[in-house]
C-alpha cells in the first residue's frame, strides 16, 4: 500500500472542499446571515487538513487499484464529517449524527434528509447541501484528477468511484477523461440553471435546483419540494434528470458526432423504453385520481424521471397513488439510470447484462450443444465481466437483505423499513411510508441513521471501496 498517495489525495480533496465550503459563506455575506462564521471555521479546518496533509509530496506517485479503491473510501467519510461541521456550528442542525446523515446523503446525491422545515434553513446551508449534490454527482475523485497535477494511473481512481460495470477512457489519459466529463457536467448544470431561471424561477432557486438535478440529488428548497413551480419547470426538470440520467460518455461521443455509437447503445434504449413504458402505466393507473390525462401525464413523467435517476424531487405525495404506480416506481429505484451517469441503483446496463446470462442459461438447457454468448452494444461480452456483474449483484442483494434486517427493530411498517434501505441503498431519496416525500427519515434512531448513511455510501460507491477499506490485508505495508 502506498499510504504516502493515500494521504496526499486526501489532503488534495480537503483543499478542494474548503473552496466549496466558501461559496455558502459568500452567499451568507450577500444575504446578511450569522452562519458566516461556521462555514468560515469549516473552511479553515478543511484547509488546515489539507496543508497538513499535502506538505510534502510522495516521491513515488504510482497507485493502483488497492489505493484507489481506499482513497475513494476514505475521501467520501472525511469530506462528509467536514460538511457536516456548519451545520453543527451554525445550530441549523445541532445534533452531529443529524448533519451528518444530511451531508452524506447530499455528496452521495441521496436526497434523504431529516429536515421537516426545510424552509426555515438560511440561504447558505440551502446552497451547502445542493452544492454537495453537484460535487458528489460526478464524483468527487473525478473532480480531483481533472485538475491534480498528473498523478499516475488515474483511471484507478475513476474505476472505484465512477458507477457503473466498467469503466472505460474518453481518451487515452485518464485525466483528460475526468476533464471532458466535468465539461459535460457543467454545460448539462448551466443550461437547466439558465432555462429554469428563464421559466421565472427566481436565480437562486435556479442555481440550487440546477446542481440538484445535474448530480441527480433531490433536496429540495421548499417544503413540497417541486409541486408549487408552474407546469413548465416541472417539464425542464423532467426532462434533465432523465438526460442526467444517461451514460455521459455518449454525451462525449455526441460530441465527436459518432452517432452510430450512440445509436447503437443497447443500454440508452432499455433505459428510454423503462421511462416511456412506466410512464404510459402509471398515467393510465393515475385516471381515478387526477383530473384530465395531460395532468396524469405531467405528475407521471416527473415521478418516473426522478425514481429511474434516484433524483428524488416530487410533485405530489405518492403514497398515495394507487398500488401499481407506487409498485412501479419502487421496481425503479431498484435499476436505475445507465452506467457512467450521476443516477444511482443496480444500473440498467447490470440489470441487462444480468436478463441476458439468464436467457442464455435458459437455452443451454434446452439446446446443450449451442454456443451462445452475452451481448451487449453488438459486441460479445467476456466472461469475467459477466462474472463481475454476477457477483456485484449477489453482494448488493445482501447488503439490502442485511441493511434491512438491521433496521427491523424500529417501530415502522415493513413497506417503511424496506423502502427506506432500498430508497438509502440506491440513493434514491424518498421511499414508501413514513420516509416518503412528505415524510423524513428524523424519527429514525443515532444507530439506524448511521447504518443507513452507511447504506448511502455504499450504494454511491458501489460497495467495492467500503469493504476493500474495512479489509485489514489492504492496510499492510508492501
Amino acid at each position: 500500500m502506498n499510504f504516502a498517495i493515500v494521504r496526499y489525495l486526501i489532503g488534495w480533496m480537503l483543499g478542494i472542499e474548503s473552496i466549496f465550503l466558501l461559496l455558502p459563506a459568500l452567499t451568507a455575506v450577500i444575504y446578511g446571515e450569522p452562519e458566516l462564521p461556521a462555514y468560515l471555521i469549516a473552511a479553515a479546518i478543511s484547509l488546515a487538513g489539507a496543508a497538513l496533509l499535502c506538505h510534502r509530496k510522495p516521491k513515488n506517485t504510482r497507485f493502483y487499484a488497492r489505493e484507489g479503491y481506499v482513497t475513494v473510501a476514505l475521501c467520501w467519510l472525511i469530506l462528509a464529517v467536514i460538511g457536516a461541521l456548519p451545520f453543527v456550528l451554525s445550530r441549523e442542525i445541532p445534533v452531529f449524527i443529524d448533519a451528518l446523515f444530511e451531508t452524506v446523503s447530499g455528496f452521495t446525491t441521496t436526497g434523504a434528509t431529516i429536515l421537516g422545515d426545510v424552509e426555515a434553513l438560511s440561504h447558505a446551508s440551502m446552497l451547502w447541501r445542493c452544492l454537495t449534490h453537484w460535487v458528489g454527482g460526478m464524483g468527487v475523485l473525478v473532480l480531483a484528477i481533472a485538475i491534480l497535477p498528473s498523478s499516475g494511473n488515474a483511471l484507478y481512481l475513476m474505476q472505484a468511484e465512477c458507477p457503473g460495470p466498467q469503466v472505460g477512457k474518453l481518451v487515452p489519459k485518464g485525466k483528460n477523461s475526468a476533464l471532458y466529463l466535468y465539461l459535460i457536467y457543467g454545460a448539462l448544470t448551466f443550461i437547466t440553471i439558465v432555462l429554469l431561471f428563464t421559466g421565472g424561477m427566481p436565480l437562486f432557486d435556479s442555481v440550487c435546483h440546477g446542481m440538484g438535478i445535474a448530480g441527480t440529488g433531490g433536496f429540495g428548497i421548499k417544503a413540497d419540494s417541486i409541486a408549487s413551480y408552474s407546469p413548465y419547470i416541472q417539464g425542464v426538470i423532467t426532462v434533465f434528470m432523465i438526460l442526467c440520467g444517461i451514460n455521459f460518455n455518449l454525451y462525449y461521443l455526441l460530441l465527436l458526432r459518432q452517432w452510430r455509437s450512440v445509436l447503437r447503445s443497447d443500454e440508452l434504449w432499455t433505459y428510454l423504453g423503462l421511462v416511456v413504458v412506466a410512464t404510459g402505466v402509471i398515467t393510465l393507473d393515475l385516471r381515478g385520481v387526477y383530473g384530465g390525462l395531460g395532468t396524469c401525464l405531467r405528475q407521471a413523467a416527473f415521478q418516473v424521471g426522478s425514481v429511474i435517476t434516484t433524483t428524488g424531487y416530487a410533485t405530489a405525495d405518492f403514497n398515495v397513488w394507487p398500488g401499481l404506480s407506487r409498485a412501479i416506481l419502487f421496481a425503479l429505484m431498484f435499476i436505475g439510470g445507465c452506467a457512467g451517469s450521476t443516477a444511482g441503483g443496480l444500473k440498467v446496463s447490470r440489470a441487462m447484462i444480468l436478463l441476458r446470462t439468464i436467457r442464455r442459461e435458459i437455452n443451454r438447457l434446452v439446446h446443450p450443444r449451442r454456443v451462445t454468448a452475452v451481448r451487449c452494444d453488438g459486441k460479445a461480452l467476456g466472461g469475467e465481466v459477466q462474472r463481475g456483474v454476477s457477483i456485484y449483484f449477489a453482494l448488493y442483494c445482501l447488503c439490502i437483505l442485511v441493511a434491512f434486517l438491521c433496521l427491523s427493530g424500529e417501530p415502522f411498517t415493513l413497506e417503511t423499513n424496506l423502502s427506506a434501505v432500498v430508497s438509502c441503498f440506491n440513493n434514491v431519496g424518498p421511499g414508501l411510508g413514513a420516509v416518503g416525500p412528505a415524510g423524513s427519515y428524523a424519527d429514525y434512531s443515532v444507530l439506524s441513521k448511521l447504518l443507513l448513511s452507511m447504506a448511502m455510501l455504499m450504494g454511491r460507491l458501489e460497495i467495492y471501496p467500503m469493504l476493500v477499506a474495512l479489509s485489514p490485508s489492504v492496510w499492510r505495508k508492501d
